[in-house]
């Protein structure tokens, strides 16, 4: 049973990977700016059901959600039971450590950010010190 349970949360912790790869590349990303920005506009008015559709697209924890349920109907994975119990505790698990994933990366780009910022300063200071000579 231990050994099961230690494959399981292994496995939990790697299929947490692309669920928050995903999640965050959609909602966060470049490459679907044009899209996010279309479904952001979308999901400020019409109905409710239209609007909370497309803010699921703008949103790195709702989307998480969707993209799980398409990890687990890919990957069939379970989590401490071999039932539709599995399916549901793996579902809510595997939300919660992708999402975890994506909080630390964010933190890591916020600091990268800031470091881009600090080193920029710093070298325009030295060339403004430099033309002034």
């Amino acid at each position: 049973m231990t050994s099961l349970l230690g494959a399981q949360l292994f496995q939990l912790i790697i299929l947490a990977i692309p669920v928050a790869c995903i999640a965050w590349t959609v909602t966060h990303e470049e490459v679907f700016r044009e899209p996010r920005e279309y479904c952001a506009g979308q999901s400020k008015s019409g109905s409710l059901a239209k609007r909370k559709f497309f803010y699921l697209f703008t949103c790195e924890y709702c989307f998480s959600h969707y993209v799980t349920l398409g990890m687990l109907a890919i990957t069939k994975f379970q989590l401490l039971y071999t039932d539709w119990r599995g399916y549901l505790i793996s579902f809510f698990a595997l939300v919660w450590v992708a999402n975890i994933y994506m909080g630390f990366y964010a933190r890591i780009r916020i600091d990268i950010k800031k470091d881009r910022v600090i080193i920029a300063e710093k070298e325009q200071s030295l060339r403004d010190g430099n033309d002034s000579e």
